[in-house]
């Protein structure tokens, strides 16, 4: 504060009350925009109005238990407001810190959407990326601006980082925007190979295509774009929502990979070995394109499978694809059988996979194996 506002605050002691000289400070304080110092003044004008200790004007820790709702009202509107003020003061990491206090992130999120994408990395857009993505309010416009300021490898060596963070949402989005700019990148890339040697090939849609009866693209061990980058990719296309046009583009991305050399088709876990083509067969479940016969694909690999954590890696991907395509009854004897009592945490995920599949039979029944009294208390009262 200048000697004035100093002044001022002394001047104005003697004849008005302490919530005045509070009331006064946090006025002065919002118009030098010394926000932080504001968000202290708030509190302490609350703490002083409730006969508090003044030391700690922040803290939890001096106000009364049975007081405590009163004073978090304060708190939260004065974080509200500093969080707001930062803001629209450009200053979108400190308005971070007050909105995340209160578990209300929505205005950052706002704040990031609004951000125009520079060509190439600024302060500004390094500070809404470690927003957006690593501190996850809004991963997909992070990955937007990661792709737009970073390229493709950083974006997902990022990507790989949050990925397990995020919404199931966020990360069908964030996979769709991946599947999408890596096989445009592809198909440009074989597409300038083929008109190098066939000037005359007209353009094509789809790798498959373009591939299609061109085996020498793949001669010599040759390959069009980092295969690390398209191992990633696809696996996080796995993501992708039933239905989603990128699902086609993943597919195709298979198609295409299963034609590299062996060496450059890095294996996967259970029931993904056979990388590419076991990745093809997921996304035609999704698909609807044949269907049946992809489930069997896995379904054959679990019959064949003997060593028990692998029958449960594989069970589950048959289980989330069952359930993603809303086939619940077909889902729930697996997850029975490998899964149930092979993770612990799993029995959450059975008892609402029953409750789709209306399967309250099945639930009484397992519970009362597992000695669980409440879930079979409550399949009893929801079976009747």
């Amino acid at each position: 504060m200048s000697d004035s506002s100093f002044q001022e605050l002394r001047d104005l002691r003697p004849q008005s009350s302490d919530g005045d000289v509070f009331q006064r400070l946090a006025s002065v304080l919002r118009d030098r925009k010394d926000y932080h110092k504001l968000f202290d003044a708030l509190c302490l004008q609350k703490k002083q109005e409730m006969g508090l200790p003044l030391g700690k004007p922040t803290s939890f820790e001096d106000v009364p238990t049975d007081r405590r709702d009163e004073f978090e009202k304060t708190y939260m509107t004065a974080a509200r407001e500093v969080g707001q003020l930062l803001l629209a003061d450009n200053k979108p990491s400190q308005a971070f810190i007050y909105f995340h206090a209160i578990r209300e992130t929505e205005p950052i999120r706002a704040a990031v959407e609004q951000f125009v994408i520079p060509r190439e990395t600024s302060e500004a857009s390094e500070e809404m990326l470690e927003l957006a993505l690593f501190k996850s309010v809004h991963p997909v416009k992070g990955v937007q601006i990661m792709l737009k300021t970073h390229g493709t490898c950083s974006t997902i060596t990022a990507l790989d980082q949050s990925f397990s963070r995020m919404t199931p949402e966020d990360r069908a989005a964030c996979a769709a925007m991946m599947v999408r700019t890596l096989h445009g990148e592809l198909l440009a890339s074989v597409q300038r190979e083929v008109s190098q040697k066939m000037p005359f090939a007209p353009p094509a849609k789809t790798l498959r295509e373009l591939c299609a009866g061109r085996e020498w693209l793949f001669a010599d061990n040759n390959y069009h774009i980092d295969v690390s980058h398209l191992h990633a990719t696809t696996r996080f296309a796995r993501s992708l929502s039933p239905g989603a046009k990128e699902l086609e583009l993943a597919c195709d991305l298979t198609e295409y990979a299963s034609q590299l050399a062996p060496q450059f088709q890095y294996a996967g876990e259970p029931p993904f070995q056979d990388y590419y083509p076991a990745h093809r067969e997921f996304f035609k479940v999704l698909l609807n394109v044949d269907r049946d016969a992809a489930l069997e694909y896995f379904q054959k690999q679990l019959m064949a499978e003997p060593d028990p954590p692998d029958q449960a890696m594989i069970a589950y991907v048959i289980v989330d694809l069952l359930v993603r395509i809303d086939r619940f009854a077909d889902a729930v004897p697996i997850a029975e059988q490998y899964l149930l009592n092979t993770d612990e945490d799993f029995a959450a995920a059975f008892a609402e996979l029953c409750e789709k599949a209306g399967r309250f039979d099945v639930l009484e029944r397992t519970a009362e194996a597992r000695n669980d009294l409440v879930t079979f208390a409550t399949a009893l009262v929801r079976q009747s």
